[in-house]
């Protein structure tokens, strides 16, 4: 292969071809002996200015058939680079075409690039000089035939469904939007801070954690050892308790008949021993099977980490211990919420954009996600189009349009009181909801759907919730009815950001926590950071996932992640 690879370079290193193309070297992969499809397709010329130009590619294929006769056959190639396919022609002498023309199966091969007839839709295509691999499928038993397959079907073959045009465009979506993340907050002087997956503290509230623990574990190997190897009875104890005591005696009569260091030494040694199998006995027999328990409750101080634990449902408040110090910060990561919901719109495990700012009051947080959010759209309208194009066609037409609507346009801005005006001044022209509007309530979906889609046709930001529906850190208002919250919402899918000025002042935050029935003991740490040098802050979380179906317009949250968690389901 290397040699074959040296021989392409040659060959193409003798001529010059335009869009800054001139050899091999130039189009190959950085750390691979292929050509990208993408960067043959996806030129200006379509690669059209590549013709007769030899390269290799690989990919799999999405449809093949044989024609003339079984002379040669077509061969629609993708390798995930990009949306398009490269036609690729492989004549019989080449191949066993039989194994090539199967959906799935995986190539590589080196040819050269042709133009292909006039008044076809493709502007290159690749003739097959030599195979180099064939990675072959038994049409029988492959799961995803060339038919349209629903995405609901998919989510039974995780580790196939990447091979399908959605979900490597919504992979390449998700990519673009990873990269535009970190891009956006590096370009501001953020610092990325990786917050632990693992956590002592409930940042919601809300209780509804996966716990992380060994006792269970503990407690079954336990239990398998005490059946192969029982505990000692009361008369396995009483019995090592005399080899003590026999023990002691020979001792003690030995030093009343004086004798030597040498006898007395070898007997204490003796009794030593005794003693110390007399311990593990007893150590043994108070083993019981099950889980340990202290007072009537879990012992959790026999688990792992000596306490109750549990997977993360936020980065915020460790990310603010970095923000109290480093300024500006941010963190992007898993996160869990072991919540029984089986909506299109939440998951057990899913990604949160966890953004801190220093010095910043509930205005500059407001001002940061907003200009976030659009930096996340039009760096999809810049660098992702072709896939965008694709969702458009295939899921909502909207949804560029959608994305340069918010990309060039300025957020609404209205209190939370405003906005429960305008919903009740909804409802008595008219609107129906289901969920009844009235001071107070946490805004619904449908509610929020309605402000952004309906009467403000474009994003909108709530900000000063009643403080009953929020969580312990967010600052108090002067009102004291309120806090300092605000949560952006879109079309499609109503909250895409809830975020909030922090309360920073000792005495309040430790009133608020009591108030909403959390122990104090967890977050003391948490108090410390009021206690010595506490400094104004603010900060928002945006749901990942949300934004890929803002962006995409697919509607179940299953299918824009690669490996969905959800009641019952954890595939891989």
């Amino acid at each position: 292969m290397a040699d074959d690879s040296t021989t392409l370079s040659s060959q193409l290193a003798q001529t010059s071809v335009n869009d800054g193309v001139s050899s091999y070297e130039d189009l190959k992969a950085e750390f691979s002996d292929r050509v990208l499809i993408r960067s043959i397709i996806s030129r200006s010329d379509g690669g059209s200015g590549l013709a007769g130009k030899r390269v290799r590619i690989g990919g799999w294929v999405k449809t093949g058939r044989k024609a003339d006769k079984d002379a040669f056959a077509f061969l629609e190639l993708n390798d995930g680079s990009c949306p398009g396919n490269l036609q690729v022609i492989v004549e019989a002498d080449k191949a066993d075409l039989g194994q090539l023309v199967s959906t799935g199966t995986c190539v590589s091969v080196d040819g050269i690039l042709k133009l292909p007839p006039a008044g076809t839709k493709q502007k290159v295509e690749l003739r097959v000089e030599k195979v180099i691999h064939v990675g072959p499928v038994d049409p029988a038993k492959y799961p995803l035939p060339k038919t349209r397959l629903t995405l609901e079907f998919l989510r039974d073959f995780v580790h196939l469904r990447p091979r399908t045009n959605t979900i490597s465009a919504v992979a390449r979506i998700r990519n673009a939007l990873a990269y535009a993340t970190h891009t956006f907050f590096q370009k501001h002087s953020f610092l990325y801070v990786h917050t632990p997956i693992i956590t002592t503290s409930d940042c919601e509230g809300a209780g509804e954690m996966f716990q992380v623990t060994t006792l269970i574990n503990e407690a079954e190997k336990l239990e398998k050892e005490l059946i192969k190897n029982p505990p000692p009875s009361e008369s396995d104890l009483e019995a090592a308790r005399l080899v003590v005591k026999e023990k002691g005696d020979v001792v003690s009569q030995l030093k009343a008949a004086k004798a030597s260091k040498q006898e007395i030494g070898a007997s204490v040694a003796l009794l030593k021993k005794a003693k110390e199998d007399f311990a593990k006995l007893e150590e043994r027999s108070k083993l019981k099977p099950g889980i340990p328990q202290k007072d009537g409750k879990i012992d959790y101080t026999q688990d792992f980490f000596a306490r109750q634990a549990f997977l993360t449902v936020s980065g915020q408040l460790q990310v603010e211990s970095f923000a109290c110090a480093l300024s500006s910060v941010y963190t992007f990561g898993p996160t869990f919420r072991a919540e029984h919901s089986h909506t299109t719109r939440h998951l057990a495990e899913f990604w949160m954009v966890e953004p801190e700012l220093a010095f910043s009051d509930l205005q500059d947080d407001m001002n940061c996600a907003e200009a976030y959010v659009r930096f996340l759209c039009q760096w999809l309208l810049d660098n992702c189009y072709d896939d965008m194009e694709f969702m458009a066609d295939k899921f909502d037409k909207g949804c560029i349009n959608r994305l340069k609507m918010v990309a060039s346009t300025p957020f609404e801005r209205i209190t939370y009181t405003k906005a429960v005006e305008l919903l009740e001044e909804a409802v008595k022209n008219g609107k129906q909801f289901e969920n009844k509007v009235e001071w107070g309530i946490d805004l619904a979906s449908e509610h929020e759907r309605y402000l952004t889609e309906v009467k403000f046709q474009k994003p909108v930001i709530v900000y000063n919730y009643p403080k009953g529906i929020k969580a312990f850190y967010m600052r108090l208002n002067d009102d004291c009815k309120t806090v300092a919250a605000m949560d952006v919402l879109v079309p499609k899918v109503g909250e895409l950001i809830g975020g909030s000025q922090r309360e920073e002042r000792y005495d309040v935050i430790q009133s608020r926590i009591q108030e909403m029935g959390l122990p104090i003991e967890p977050y003391e740490w948490y108090l410390d950071l009021r206690r010595f040098g506490t400094v104004k802050h603010s900060g928002f979380g945006l749901g990942f996932e949300r934004m890929i179906l803002f962006a995409t317009g697919i509607d179940n949250i299953r299918d824009v992640i690669p490996f969905p968690r959800y009641p019952g389901r954890a595939d891989l």
